[in-house]
C-alpha cells in the first residue's frame, strides 16, 4: 500500500518562502512521477506542479511559474516544493499525488490515484 506524508506547511507572510515535503512509501517510488495539487476553502483541488520520475521532466500551473519549483530526491522517497514569493491567493491546503500512469506529470486530478492527507499553508498580507 502507497503512502504519501505531506509535511512543512505552516503559517507565513506574503513574500515569505516555505519547502513543503512528501514522503512516500510502500511503493517502488523512484519510477513514479509525483505531483502537488492544492485545495482552498470553497474551491476545487487544483493542480500545482508535477515531476517525472527522473526529475528531469516538470510542470506547472501558471499561477506559481517562476515562484514554486518542485524536485524530488529518490533515495530518500521524497519529493518537495519550494514555494518562494509566497501570496495570500496560495493560501490553501497542499497535498503530493501519485498517478496511476508513471510517467504522467499532467493536471488532470482524475489521473491520480494516490494521495497525502494534506498539510495547510496559510499566507497572510
Amino acid at each position: 500500500q502507497v503512502q504519501l506524508v505531506e509535511s512543512g506547511g505552516g503559517l507565513v507572510q506574503a513574500g515569505d518562502s516555505l519547502r513543503l515535503s512528501c514522503a512516500v512509501s510502500g511503493g517502488t517510488f523512484s519510477s513514479y512521477a509525483m505531483g502537488w495539487f492544492r485545495q482552498a476553502p470553497g474551491k476545487e483541488r487544483e493542480f500545482v506542479s508535477g515531476i517525472s520520475w527522473s526529475g528531469a521532466n516538470t510542470n506547472y500551473a501558471d499561477s506559481v511559474k517562476g515562484r514554486f519549483t518542485i524536485s524530488r530526491d529518490n533515495a530518500k522517497g521524497t519529493v518537495y516544493l519550494q514555494m518562494n514569493s509566497l501570496k495570500p491567493e496560495d493560501t490553501a491546503a497542499y497535498y503530493c499525488a501519485a498517478p496511476r500512469n508513471s510517467y504522467y506529470i499532467g493536471d488532470d486530478y482524475a489521473a491520480y490515484n494516490y494521495w497525502g492527507q494534506g498539510t495547510q499553508v496559510t499566507v497572510s498580507s
